[in-house]
């Protein structure tokens, strides 16, 4: 059985089958919705479909609620097509020239950062160049056909090398094997890049970058991006975790915050007395910015903070709906 996928408000159509995500149906025919964690956790997928009928999947009852259902939202990278469907959404431009590929890497070098994160750097192929947005991530193919998702910390302009930072969730399938196993030279096997989490250059508003924990990775291609291409919007670094040592790359965000025209560092702990600031990161850049109207935020971490974040920069700080991009980092155990 074949069904028609039609696009708002761009027009365009396709085919596909109910066997189909209408994410992975959309990207299969070259046309790419937001997306992040590709598992129904984030909510950057959510659009409404107008006309049709689909079945929703097993979307995070916190990405889409029942009364959202209701009103005729879905989140696409769960939801199937029952019969023709007409989806409101936006296109992600800029993204055209981006191949997704399969490559094997090695185990360059293992940095143990703070006692639950690891900085792996990863030598790509010989002669091989994997060309990413700033912000993007790469799926870690293992063995028993699963997949674990990580933001590149490196920008696109670095050659040969790609970044990660993992942290350790106890009981976690492949973090358990970072941490008690992975040796220098180990192959691993990546796909890449993903993701519709990514610095949208041509934009000229300043910049809100909040990260939580391990959520610093993307924001840190992000800004070393910016600094080769001679960007010069301000942007301001809020970076929240429970303790100091989760901070793990402090000193390079105020190594920034001191040679950067336009760029400040605000490092929040939310459970660790200490004499900056502390509290929820997301309400440390509501103090500060009580009107975002004139902003852009680029958010990453843990779905919580992502929700709240959105929840209360549009309702209480004006923050347009099309100027917060987030990607959330969500844990898979064993």
């Amino acid at each position: 059985m074949s069904v028609q996928v039609t696009l708002l408000p761009s027009g365009h159509t396709y085919i596909t089958t109910p066997d189909e995500t209408l994410l992975q149906s959309a990207l299969d025919a070259g046309y790419t919705l937001p997306y992040g964690c590709r598992d129904g956790a984030c909510g950057s997928c959510k659009g409404k479909v107008v006309s049709g009928q689909v079945d929703h999947g097993k979307p995070s009852p916190g990405a889409l609620s029942d009364a959202e259902k209701k009103q005729g939202y879905a989140l696409f990278c769960c939801a199937r097509p029952l019969t023709d469907v007409t989806l409101e959404c936006r296109e992600v431009s800029g993204m055209g020239d981006i191949v997704v590929k399969k490559l094997p890497v090695r185990v360059e070098a293992m940095h143990r950062a703070a006692p639950d994160v690891m900085i792996l750097t990863l030598k790509l192929p010989t002669q091989e160049r994997l060309q990413f947005l700033a912000g993007q991530y790469v799926d870690i193919l293992l063995k028993d056909g699963r997949r674990r998702s990580f933001s590149m910390a490196t920008a696109p302009e670095v050659e040969g090398f790609i970044e990660l930072h993992i942290r350790h969730v106890p009981g976690g399938h492949f973090t358990d094997h970072v941490f008690n196993q992975m040796k220098v030279r180990d192959i691993l096997r990546i796909e890449g890049p993903l993701g519709t989490f990514f610095l949208r250059e041509e934009r000229e508003k300043p910049i809100i970058l909040m990260a939580g924990g391990t959520g610093f990775a993307p924001i840190k291609s992000i800004v070393e991006h910016a600094i080769a291409r001679g960007i010069t919007r301000p942007m301001q670094l809020y970076w929240g975790s429970r303790d100091v040592a989760g901070l793990y790359l402090r000193d390079l965000a105020e190594k920034w915050a001191r040679e950067l025209a336009g760029f400040s560092f605000v490092p929040v702990l939310s459970a660790e007395p200490w004499a900056g600031r502390q509290g929820l990161v997301h309400e440390a850049v509501m103090a500060d910015h009580p009107d975002l109207s004139g902003h852009e935020v680029y958010a990453c971490g843990a779905p919580a903070m992502i929700d709240a974040a959105k929840r209360d920069f549009t309702a209480r700080c004006r923050l347009p709906e099309d100027a917060f991009f987030a990607d959330v980092f969500s844990y898979a155990a064993s």
